[in-house]
């Protein structure tokens, strides 16, 4: 996993307002200058919130693009293409604080018995995804910690993430993968960064 500077990651976020508000107003890809380390791949969410409610969240868990192109991407997605939500306005944006998850590769966890999962995730620092016959679902590591769950309820929710049943994490032909992200967020819209830090 690419560990960023707090000047990383709040070029990283200013880089998503850009890439949307951009997109909104010309219907073009932004396309800027990027410092050589954000250029590596990397995995990475991008969150959109709204007076602190969920406005759109898409990404790619796994580092298939460099991390500016792959935040860009994953930004005007957010903001246009998250099914859940209208696509967002341009006049919307100045009451949306934007979130960037970096994501580490996602691990494979092995166990023998599949009621050993919850031993082997940790609230505030791993996210979940789980994938079973073309169905996946993904969950954010501060998703857990925002609405107090335990590792039982964080593995269900990211099995009914997928579309699968709340115990689908007990099956033996479950694949579930944790991760950890590095979170940069804007304290208020288009304004200063803080990497966030998780509490359980």
């Amino acid at each position: 996993m690419l560990k960023l500077t707090l000047e990383e990651g709040t070029f990283l976020v200013r880089l998503a307002r850009k890439g949307i508000e951009r997109y909104l107003r010309e219907g073009e890809i932004l396309e800027e200058e990027v410092p050589e380390k954000l250029k590596r791949p990397g995995g990475v969410f991008v969150t959109l919130l709204k007076q602190g409610e969920l406005r759109g969240c898409i990404g790619f868990p796994f580092p298939s693009l460099p991390l500016a192109e792959a935040t860009i991407k994953a930004a005007i997605s957010s903001a246009t293409s998250d099914p859940r939500f209208p696509p967002v306005t341009m006049e919307e944006m100045e009451e949306i604080t934007i979130e960037v998850s970096v994501l580490s590769p996602p691990e494979l966890i092995v166990v023998k018995n599949p009621r050993e999962y919850p031993s082997h995730v940790k609230i505030g620092r791993d996210g979940l995804m789980v994938e079973w016959r073309g169905f996946s679902g993904l969950l954010l590591p501060q998703v857990a910690v925002e609405w107090n769950w335990d590792p039982e309820e964080f593995l269900s929710q990211t099995c009914m993430k997928a579309g699968l049943g709340a115990d689908f994490w007990l099956r033996k032909d479950i694949k579930i993968s944790k991760f950890t992200a590095q979170i940069f967020s804007e304290i208020e819209p288009g304004g200063k960064v803080e990497e966030r830090t998780l509490e359980k």
